[in-house]
């Protein structure tokens, strides 16, 4: 299933990532985000629960006119091209999860969050994603909003028909390793004839590579995209197109949605977002779905942050709107609103978050996201990971739509590798 409610990974977003703010110079930005009572926070639909910012804006209403705008279109680049520009920049910036590495090596346009006592709210939060808004040098950029732990999104009927494990419990338990999920694929394809387990290999590659703590590029800058925890999914990938357990549908053609909804892809590893993916492209098969644990261990995709500029005047009032936002409370609503997974495992026993869904036959998700959340491995994330995963993307996906050689296939995207990692200044 194609990640389409956050849009993420888009390709070359972090080509330039390190040097998208370098001509900024530090600490002189002018502060025209807020003019005595105003404050701005730039977010983008869907980001924030529109309740919380609703309350928020109510909270504060005595010392802050707060002005929520929501931005369309390529959010990241707006957000860039106004902080160059060094007018109009927004007091508070939400930003996007997988843009986040890209935003660390500039950590100094940013106010440093544990400045304003950001390090007593550690505890409330995922160790995992407070990380993620931590620059190399320590500096605090992003306080955590949502995460998106993956899980295995299935229909019921279907694995019951194919003489599956069907009941969550039993499906987290029984297809819990790699080869167990691929002999599973194998039999719903033997049984129920022109069904397949996934739509295509990328989710397997992606995935595999996400449930570990190494990505494509480490901490001393060097390229490690050719280690074995990138080889080791590349192989998970291809072996998942070789016992043809995955269509040659594209994630969300006219044909895809049509074969979701008869049953003949009853089956996607995704986020805890992409439930409402579901529910708004195929509302037919309400009832049907169910979810359970991925296999081996959780992986994560997506989930957002919020940050203070360097143009803001009034830093603390700020901190102070953000924390309240995000507390345990307001991110209980936010999932309620938007479905946005909160990073604050306190929320999981929320009244909000643990109503039963019945688009998923009465389960209440959260028992099963809940606990992904908080397995997820801390890995380190490089502003240069996008740049330098892309060529190793577009050449899985060759594999798995196109059937070109794997071998020659993972040979391009080595060179390709190289070539981006020289430009961009990467040790390999």
């Amino acid at each position: 299933m194609r990640l389409s409610r956050r849009g993420m990974l888009r390709a070359g977003l972090a080509g330039t990532a390190a040097t998208a703010l370098g001509g900024l110079a530090s600490g002189c930005a002018i502060p025209t985000g807020s003019t005595g009572r105003n404050m701005v926070l730039w977010y983008w639909d869907g980001g924030l629960g529109d309740t919380v910012v609703k309350k928020a804006k109510a909270r504060y209403d005595s010392t802050v006119d707060l002005q929520a705008i929501k931005i369309g279109g390529y959010y990241r680049s707006k957000l860039l091209t106004t902080m160059t520009g060094r007018a109009r920049i927004p007091d508070i910036a939400g930003l996007k999860g997988e843009d986040m590495a890209s935003y660390l090596p500039d950590a100094d346009q940013f106010i440093d969050l544990r400045t304003l006592g950001a390090e007593k709210y550690r505890s409330q939060y995922l160790p995992w994603k407070w990380q993620q808004g931590i620059s190399d040098d320590g500096t605090m950029v992003g306080f955590p909003i949502d995460c998106g732990p993956v899980a295995h999104y299935y229909q019921y009927p279907v694995f019951q028909k194919a003489g599956l494990p069907h009941e969550p419990a039993d499906v987290s338990r029984e297809l819990n390793t790699w080869e167990k999920f691929f002999a599973a694929g194998e039999q719903l394809k033997k049984r129920i004839p022109g069904t397949y387990l996934l739509t295509d290999i990328n989710s397997v590659f992606v995935n595999v590579v996400q449930q570990g703590s190494k990505r494509y590029v480490d901490k001393d800058r060097n390229f490690i995209g050719d280690q074995p925890h990138v080889r080791d999914a590349w192989a998970l990938a291809v072996e998942a197109k070789q016992r043809k357990i995955v269509s040659n549908l594209v994630s969300g053609t006219p044909d895809w949605l049509s074969a979701v909804e008869d049953g003949k892809l009853p089956s996607n590893l995704n986020a805890s977002w992409a439930m409402y993916d579901l529910k708004s492209g195929v509302p037919k098969t309400e009832g049907k779905w169910r979810v359970a644990q991925m296999p081996v261990r959780p992986s994560n995709i997506g989930g957002s942050f919020l940050a203070i500029t360097k143009a803001c005047r009034e830093p603390e009032k700020a901190f102070e709107i953000i924390t309240w936002m995000l507390n345990a409370a307001n991110q209980g609503q936010g999932y309620a609103d938007a479905g946005l997974f909160p990073s604050t495992p306190a929320s999981y026993q929320l009244g909000q978050v643990r109503e039963s869904n019945p688009f998923f036959g009465g389960q209440v998700t959260t028992d099963v996201f809940g606990p992904a959340a908080q397995r997820i491995a801390v890995a380190y994330n490089s502003p240069y990971d996008v740049a330098l995963s892309q060529p190793i993307l577009d050449e899985i996906k060759n594999v798995g739509v196109l059937g070109k050689d794997p071998k020659k296939a993972w040979s391009d995207a080595m060179s390709k590798c190289r070539r981006i990692a020289d430009h961009l200044g990467v040790n390999r």
